[in-house]
């Protein structure tokens, strides 16, 4: 039951930052919803198991992959606010402004990874499973991880739209989640 109630009240603010991205299936917001929501779900239910064996192989993997997750999170907004230009947003778009940006960023992570805030989100799923691993962990990593292949696709055609020949090129020369490998 506290399951239940603490996964409604942390959905409250995913689903308002959300809402007009619900409202347009197409956009790479609406399958983020998802990956956010099944994270979410990892979180809560793994919690009791947050510190559990703390020195334990899996947990270690677990840690080293939730902070590789803040990293790439926080260099990625710095990178995008920095070189990115945003620019203001229209009304009723499901964008925010930080990610609405006039200049394709090709710097620090994003020479080698184009989604590094999605990287971090697979990352943040990854390790919130292993704090303990279930067939219900086990699915909704699975849920998180497609949620976010789906966003990142779903983004690279808007920023094919946005960008056009030279993101088709950016996307050639760069993996989509870890640096030369995926």
């Amino acid at each position: 039951m506290i399951f239940i109630v603490v996964f409604a009240i942390g959905s409250i603010p995913i689903v308002w930052l959300s809402r007009r991205s619900l409202l347009r299936p197409a956009t790479h917001g609406f399958s983020r919803f998802f990956a956010f929501e099944a994270i979410l779900a990892l979180i809560v239910l793994n919690a009791p198991h947050w510190f559990e064996h703390a020195f334990g192989a899996q947990q270690l993997v677990s840690w080293f992959l939730l902070v590789v997750s803040i990293v790439l999170v926080v260099w990625g907004v710095i990178l995008l606010r920095r070189f990115g230009r945003s620019r203001p947003t229209t009304v009723g778009s499901p964008e925010f402004e930080w990610e609405n940006t006039e200049a394709l960023v090709t710097t620090g992570i994003y020479r080698y990874i184009r989604h590094p805030m999605y990287s971090a989100l697979l990352f943040l799923a990854w390790g919130a499973l292993l704090k303990s691993v279930s067939i219900i962990t086990l699915v909704l990593a699975g849920v998180a991880t497609l949620a976010v292949a789906a966003t990142a696709k779903a983004e690279e055609v808007e920023n094919v739209a946005r960008f056009g020949k030279v993101y088709q090129g950016y996307m050639k020369r760069t993996r989509r989640f870890v640096p030369f490998v995926f």
